[in-house]
Formats: structure tokens, C-alpha cells, sequence
């Protein structure tokens, strides 16, 4: 009976570290809305504080918890007239986390509804995502 115990008792162990260790591996970006801001954060530490442009009047940035669709080093809009956006990491249908060279805009609300960064902070995010893997990422848009 002990012994089934401490087999019981170490496989439990393995599972907990186990998911321990996932958790600790996950890529997690938390934009708001109502700060303008991306925290970016790996394994409950907090990386990066970026100001970003969401959505402005009429052209909303959807908020909940998502996960990387596709990603683009350059994609260009399809519904903005072929508008250049670099860096592309998508979350839900047509929405976007990318780069941006109206910089002087961030901070305040801005797009059509993707969240923009300076181009530095996109790349950066783009690698991170492309290293932690879609499945392994989180994106959390809320107010």
C-alpha cells in the first residue's frame, strides 16, 4: 500500500512541475483599451510596457482572450487599400498586433481596430510569438 502511495504521490509531483513548467513557458500580451498600453510578460514576469494605438470612434478593437491565427512579417491590408503592416501577428479574423510608422499617435487611440506599435517593439513581439509558438501565447484585449 506504500508503495502504490508513493508512486501515486510521485506521479502526481510530475504532473504538477509539469504543468508548472507550461505555465512558466507561456507568452502572455495584455493590451488596454483604456491605457493605450501592451504588457508583454512570459511566465508571470512582466518584459515589456508599450504604448500602443487601438481602436478609434467607430472602428473598435475587440477585447477578449485570444490566441496567434497567422502571422506575416509584411502583410498588406486587404480592406485599407493595401496599407503596409509589418510584423503582423493575428488574433481574431482580421485584427492584428503590428507595427506602425504613425508613432506620434501612439498612446492614444488611432486605428481601425488592430493595436499598433512602434516597429521596434512589433519585431521584438513578432519573435517572441514565432519562438513561444501560437499555441504557448496568449493575447488578452480588454478596457
Amino acid at each position: 500500500m506504500k508503495r502504490i502511495f508513493l508512486v501515486f504521490a510521485l506521479a502526481l509531483g510530475v504532473c504538477l512541475l509539469s504543468a508548472v513548467d507550461s505555465l512558466a513557458s507561456k507568452l502572455v500580451a495584455e493590451v488596454s483599451i483604456a491605457d493605450q498600453t501592451m504588457t508583454v510578460s512570459k511566465g508571470g514576469r512582466v518584459l515589456y510596457n508599450w504604448r500602443v494605438s487601438t481602436g478609434r470612434e467607430g472602428f473598435e478593437t475587440p477585447t477578449g482572450r485570444y490566441r496567434p491565427t497567422r502571422m506575416y512579417r509584411m502583410w498588406h491590408s486587404k480592406q485599407y487599400d493595401g496599407t503596409p503592416m509589418p510584423y503582423a501577428v493575428f488574433f481574431h479574423h482580421g485584427y492584428a498586433i503590428h507595427a506602425t510608422d504613425a508613432v506620434k499617435r501612439l498612446g492614444r487611440p488611432a486605428s481601425h481596430g488592430c493595436v499598433r506599435l512602434k516597429s521596434a517593439n512589433a519585431a521584438k513581439f513578432y519573435d517572441m510569438v514565432r519562438k513561444a509558438g501560437p499555441k504557448n501565447t496568449r493575447i488578452i484585449v480588454r478596457y
